[in-house]
């Protein structure tokens, strides 16, 4: 499967749990054809102490979720699928299919 979502890209969930969620994207994770949203699938860990956190406790972090569940967010804010195109001078560019505009 090709993950035609991006590191930094602003996407929208529009599937599972959180659907509705807009975010940016922090990471993603080719192997398991998932990626992180920053803001979404919350989840809580308990840590114990350790050096980088002393104290330990329960902390919130974002949790994996699957690309197949988000869609790239356009300019105009509403969600849409992404292509491929060879621009004139031979660059390989996404380009939202809703409105035409390169990504």
């Amino acid at each position: 499967m090709k993950i035609k979502i991006k590191k930094d890209d602003k996407v929208l969930v529009i599937a599972g749990e959180h659907k509705g969620s807009e975010g940016k994207v922090v990471k993603i994770i080719r192997e398991k054809n998932r990626a992180i949203v920053e803001g979404v699938n919350l989840i809580k860990k308990h840590t114990k102490p350790s050096a980088q956190n002393p104290q330990g406790g329960i902390i919130e972090k974002e949790a994996a979720i699957h690309v197949s569940n988000l869609s790239l967010v356009s300019s105009e804010g509403n969600a849409t699928r992404v292509g491929f195109r060879i621009e004139e001078d031979g660059k390989k560019v996404r380009f939202a299919k809703k409105n035409n505009e390169v990504v």
